[in-house]
């Protein structure tokens, strides 16, 4: 009898630990299985979208965006847009030929009314003298030929001119540089008619042939109390003002 219970116990705890052995073995291998399809569960999943994103069309670039300031004429007649920086601009400006300005004209010309200044004044001497002065208002270097052709007031006849005052050049302004005359306005006390009294002044200007005038002549009004003869003169045109009045 007792053997009987030693054998039952026995096979019961054969019989447990067979239960607990297949329980562990299923344990086991219920996890590794589970391990094993959840690893590959992410794989599967990343392969499908890599699949997914290879199926689509790449997407277009876009280009860089060009800001214009407006278009060139091209060899075909069509327009090219222009770009907004400096450097094209100028190349634009190089091709089209635009922008280019024309050399003003520098050639030098006669002194006459149109391109100069005129006045006259009294001077305290020498005594019963005047001085014209004549300014290059113009752009451009203009010539002082030979010497002032004057008229008081009606006179028929030209003011005397005084040969000795010839200078050695043609007297040569600048814009705004000056010329000078003087102007005796009588001769010797007693030497001809008695002086007459004018108030205004006509000066007309020498032509390069010294034939003549040339150009736009100007009308002066003199200082009050002039008065002149026959035997008055006026010079040259000189660079200095001391030249004009040393006759």
């Amino acid at each position: 009898m007792r053997s009987n219970r030693i054998r039952t116990t026995t096979f019961a705890a054969t019989a447990l630990l067979a239960a607990l052995s297949l329980t562990a073995c299923g344990s086991e291998n219920g996890t590794s299985e589970s391990a094993k399809a959840g690893s590959a569960a992410p794989a599967a999943h990343q392969a499908a979208h890599q699949a997914v994103k290879e199926s689509r069309p790449p997407a277009a670039t876009a280009a860089p965006e060009e800001k214009t300031t407006g278009t060139v004429s091209t060899p075909d007649n069509t327009t090219a847009p222009v770009r907004s920086d400096a450097k094209n601009t100028t190349d634009a400006t190089k091709r089209t030929g635009s922008g280019s300005a024309t050399k003003p004209d520098r050639t030098p010309v006669t002194c006459d009314g149109g391109n100069t200044r005129t006045a006259v004044t009294t001077v305290s001497r020498p005594l019963n003298h005047l001085l014209l002065t004549l300014t290059n208002t113009g752009d451009r270097t203009c010539y002082a030929y030979y010497a002032p052709g004057l008229r008081f007031d009606d006179a028929q006849a030209a003011f005397p001119v005084l040969d000795d005052s010839k200078p050695q050049a043609v007297v040569t302004l600048d814009p705004g540089q000056s010329a000078y005359a003087g102007i005796g306005l009588t001769g010797e006390p007693g030497a001809g008619p008695s002086p007459r009294e004018a108030t205004r002044l006509q000066v007309h200007f020498s032509a390069r042939s010294g034939e003549g005038s040339t150009g736009t002549p100007v009308s002066l009004t003199l200082p009050t109390d002039t008065y002149w003869d026959d035997n008055g003169f006026v010079t040259y045109w000189q660079t200095e003002m001391a030249d004009a009045l040393t006759y």
